[in-house]
């Protein structure tokens, strides 16, 4: 039986409620407005009605793409973003954002509709019939199953606070069908909705832990700054911005803590990566993590000196230690951390020594003239450089705009060659390097911040989320999509080695025209072979809001196997006669 066959209860007359008013009211109360979902049995209902309720509900066309939305509303807005899906199915493909959200310290709440327990628990056979909570239980922070009406309130209200307190992350709701048409009084069901109080409480570091951090810096000859996103996720911009301007020591932002600082500011250490990672004795991590991102924190990348000490700056204690000893860990807030470092630290602090500031200096300027002239290629067919010299060209012009990043080349190089201004306006594929999060991301981008967002896309990644240039046009959003084609898996130049008829596993369709299947949409396609059509077309769109695709032609043998992270795809050595 579905939520539409049962006798619905008369709610206008004030008298009533049920399972869905219920949770939408729950929601609500809870300053939580917008749903990212894909309709079906038994949750279409819960849709519409939120929607009359004057939630924002914004249909996808999978499940994935809607909860990658709700995983980077929730690290745009530290609310956790609701995804809505149907059973079984419906709720695995939810699953692998929920896990990513996870993974990435997003707060996010995946509700899936789900079969009836009695009929689950001696696997009856019922439609979708899976016993989702233990399925989710694993890949997420924390998981719950509503089962009466009346627990709806208590059920959401948990739900929000695990999902945002201490490490954010993904959390589970299960909502069995029969619970949406359950009917309570409704003076008696607005008392069991709970608002939920300091979600996500403060945490304040030890003081000794912050005078043990600030005595290992002091004797620091050659410190670094590590930002990673979870310092953009505090919002605490001000706070992280004065430090580091009152510290004086390079620093070197992790992708999506681009923009922290402008990537434009004299402390940015990003041109300068290898030598500081090698070089550094000291390192500060403040929201980041010593996970393969960083190659754990030792090995060729740090030098192989062994001597290094490591501060790290994290709201849950058992990240210290993960990968290496850390010298002084402070657990708390970012910006209580860093406001508390910043009192201790007096008037009189000392910069560091001329001699790494100008080390780090020159080896910034040595390497920003090498790549200045390749981003001013003119190359036809457009190499990388040459198609986000001009991209960078416009981000710097409009620095409110939303950059989203996908792919394995087109990702590795724009994230060095494109400069971001502004605190959580580069969105990529974080921790996971996880594909297919493009259109979902750009979506919640747009629809949470209401700025324009410019989505750089390998034609593989694109792939993955592609018919959701459907979902962006049926909501005239502000997104612009350029699809990097090189018409393969890092190229396309790849040939089947027996001769036969199939191309070889890494090669697509040799110049597809991804910019039609935006205007089938009522979009706008551009083909752009040259930087300067590329550039044209990706102005007009910011200046428009107009939802585009510019298929940008690269050069398909421009690219690098796996791009800048090759040594893990292993190759054969093997040659068989």
């Amino acid at each position: 039986m579905t939520p539409t066959d049962m006798k619905q209860p008369d709610t206008d007359t004030g008298n009533l409620t049920d399972g869905f008013h219920l949770i939408i009211d729950a929601l609500k109360l809870n300053d939580i407005n917008t749903i990212y979902n894909v309709p079906g049995i038994p949750i279409t209902d819960l849709g519409r009605l939120a929607q009359g309720a004057g939630m924002r509900v914004l249909s996808f066309r999978h499940e994935q793409h809607a909860g990658y939305a709700a995983s980077i509303a929730g690290y745009l807005t530290k609310k956790p973003g609701i995804c809505l899906t149907v059973s079984a199915p419906g709720f695995l493909n939810g699953l692998t954002a929920l896990a990513n959200a996870t993974t990435n310290c997003f707060p996010m709440i995946l509700i899936s509709g789900s079969s009836e327990r009695e009929i689950v628990d001696l696997q009856q056979g019922d439609y979708e019939e899976m016993d989702q909570l233990a399925i989710a239980k694993p890949l997420c922070k924390a998981a719950y199953r509503v089962l009466h009406a009346e627990d709806i309130g208590i059920g959401v209200a948990r739900a929000i606070r695990a999902a945002v307190s201490g490490r954010p992350g993904g959390v589970y709701l299960d909502l069995p069908a029969n619970l949406m048409g359950q009917v309570m009084d409704a003076v008696e069901g607005e008392k069991t909705l709970v608002k939920v109080i300091d979600p996500a409480p403060a945490s304040i570091p030890a003081p000794d832990a912050v005078d043990r951090a600030l005595d290992v810096l002091k004797k620091a000859e050659r410190p670094l700054i590590i930002l990673g996103k979870g310092a953009a996720y505090a919002q605490a911009d001000d706070v992280v911005k004065a430090f580091v301007e009152k510290s004086g020591i390079p620093y070197l932002p992790m992708s999506m803590a681009k923009g922290l600082l402008p990537d434009t500011h004299p402390q940015s250490a990003a041109a300068a990566r290898s030598l500081v990672l090698k070089e550094a004795d000291v390192v500060m991590m403040v929201g980041a993590r010593l996970n393969w991102l960083l190659s754990h924190g030792k090995g060729k990348t740090w030098g192989d000196k062994g001597s290094k000490k490591f501060i790290q700056v994290d709201i849950e204690a058992t990240e210290m230690d993960s990968n290496v000893e850390i010298a002084a860990p402070l657990v708390g807030d970012v910006g209580a951390v860093l406001d508390a470092m910043m009192k201790a630290m007096g008037d009189d602090w000392s910069k560091p020594a001329e001699g790494w500031l100008n080390a780090v200096g020159e080896k910034k300027q040595t390497n920003l003239e090498k790549m200045a002239g390749r981003l001013k290629s003119n190359a036809v067919p457009m190499d990388y450089h040459g198609a986000l010299g001009c991209l960078r060209e416009v981000i710097n012009d409009h620095p409110d705009t939303i950059l989203v990043n996908e792919g394995a080349n087109t990702l590795d190089f724009a994230r060095s060659i494109i400069d971001i201004h502004r605190p959580r306006h580069r969105l990529d594929v974080g921790t996971w390097g996880v594909m297919g999060i493009g259109m979902g991301t750009a979506i919640a981008a747009a629809v949470e911040t209401g700025q324009p967002v410019l989505a750089v896309e390998g034609d593989s990644a694109f792939g993955f989320s592609g018919m959701e240039i459907e979902t962006i046009c049926r909501y005239n959003l502000p997104v612009c999509v350029v699809v990097f084609n090189n018409n393969g898996i890092y190229r396309g130049v790849d040939v089947n080695p027996t001769g036969g008829p199939d191309v070889a596993p890494t090669v697509f369709v040799k110049d597809a025209r991804y910019d039609q299947m935006m205007a089938a949409f009522g979009g706008v396609g551009v083909y752009a072979t040259t930087p300067d059509e590329l550039n044209r077309a990706v102005r007009e769109a910011i200046a428009s809001g107009k939802p585009t695709l510019v298929n940008a032609i690269i050069d398909e043998a421009a690219g690098t196997e796996s791009g800048r992270i090759g040594n893990l795809n292993p190759q054969s050595v093997v040659t068989k006669k």
